[in-house]
């Protein structure tokens, strides 16, 4: 037996939208034949693409056979047939497409940021609770094969007592002069939300939660290091976002954790993003797909010789975390999850709430910067 779920896909045509929302992930499940329910049945996803380009969703329903596509937001609302809403579109509108969405008795799923503050974060997490629709917000870094075997290792206590955590994310962001930009030019403009904090620091929050300890206070300093750029028809603007953001983090049980995280820096390292995590026990370095570990009796004991070549291969003494298990594609496996809750109640822990704990850290870490100093990470109040 198959059953229908309309879907309402706002801010498709972007970039995180397209690829990883639409294409790898609703698209994929309806290729793949639907989504295997408890009671047997398969959910077979029926997306309508929203947007402001016509032209642009017209080109991306017929490449990819998807039968729905509109400029008009609120008529596709108002279209009882469709019950989820999903939205990937600027953080700036978020709050009042959500709203609107609720409104209409949607439930939501949306991309992170889920609010430009905490203010609206929790307004609209109230609101959807209130109005009793499904709601949850993308998590995706937790389900990447190398920070699942990372939370694997913490939860057998790999670590012993966890010391430290040093992270680093970022790539060379393309100014757009010569080179095209990888990313929208949106990023690097305050007015339009953009910003590298307010961007990331939503992911190292519920990164660091989860996988490692509880974040308790935030130290960061932000910088524009590239004030000027060009947009995607070739003008220059002014680039007044920070693209680089230097945050050290104390989490729960006196663990102290550095993140880096840099849209102006080359990549010499083994993935776009790496984290190590030090314990009295044991060492990791996890990356999107692989995880190296280093135990406390196949440690190295190297000795400070400046004046002499250094003889120990380092790498050498680290060994590979096996996968034993078929890690999808974390996207399509948190929307594979978001359809249960909605359709059969299935689990789910990532809802709105979650979500403004994200934005809540972004908040604090901006205030650090600006008062420079340490800030406390209240509990959220719900």
């Amino acid at each position: 037996m198959e059953r229908r779920i309309g879907i309402i896909m706002n801010g498709i045509t972007g970039r995180m939208g397209l690829n990883q929302h639409l294409i790898r992930s609703v698209l994929a499940i309806r290729d793949d034949g639907g989504l295997l329910l408890t009671d047997g049945s398969k959910l077979m996803p029926d997306p309508i693409l929203v947007g402001r380009n016509k032209q642009k969703l017209e080109e991306i329903a017929s490449r990819f056979s998807v039968d729905r596509y509109t400029t008009d937001l609120d008529n596709a609302l108002e279209n009882t047939d469709d019950s989820v809403f999903f939205d990937s579109a600027t953080t700036k509108m978020r709050v009042e497409i959500l709203k609107k969405a609720i409104s209409a008795g949607k439930h939501i799923y949306c991309e992170k940021p889920v609010a430009d503050d905490l203010q609206g974060a929790l307004e609209i997490a109230k609101y959807a609770s209130q109005k009793g629709v499904k709601n949850g917000v993308v998590h995706d870094k937790l389900y990447l094969p190398g920070l699942i075997k990372l939370k694997r290792l913490r939860d057998a206590g790999f670590f012993g007592k966890i010391l430290s955590v040093r992270g680093e994310f970022g790539y060379w962001v393309f100014d757009g002069e010569i080179i095209p930009a990888q990313r929208p030019s949106w990023n690097y403009r305050k007015s339009d939300g953009g910003g590298i904090i307010k961007d990331m620091l939503c992911h190292w929050r519920y990164v660091l939660d989860n996988v490692i300890a509880p974040v308790k206070s935030v130290s960061c300093a932000g910088k524009v290091h590239i004030s000027k750029r060009w947009d995607e028809s070739g003008q220059k603007y002014d680039a007044d976002a920070d693209d680089a953001a230097y945050a050290s983090f104390e989490l729960e049980g006196e663990i102290m954790a550095q993140i880096n995280s840099s849209w102006c820096v080359r990549v010499k390292r083994e993935d776009l993003v790496t984290f190590q995590v030090d314990g009295t026990l044991g060492s990791a370095v996890a990356g999107l797909h692989e995880c190296s570990i280093q135990h406390h009796l196949n440690t190295p004991k190297p000795t400070w010789n400046p004046d002499q070549p250094q003889t120990l291969r380092f790498h050498d003494h680290w060994m590979q975390v096996p996968d034993n298990a078929d890690f999808g594609n974390g996207f399509r496996t948190q929307w594979e999850e978001f359809l249960r809750h909605v359709v059969e109640d299935g689990p789910w822990k990532y809802d709105l709430f979650e979500g403004a704990k994200g934005v809540q850290l972004a908040e604090c870490a901006s205030k650090s910067w600006k008062e420079r100093r340490w800030i406390d990470i209240p509990e959220i109040q719900i």
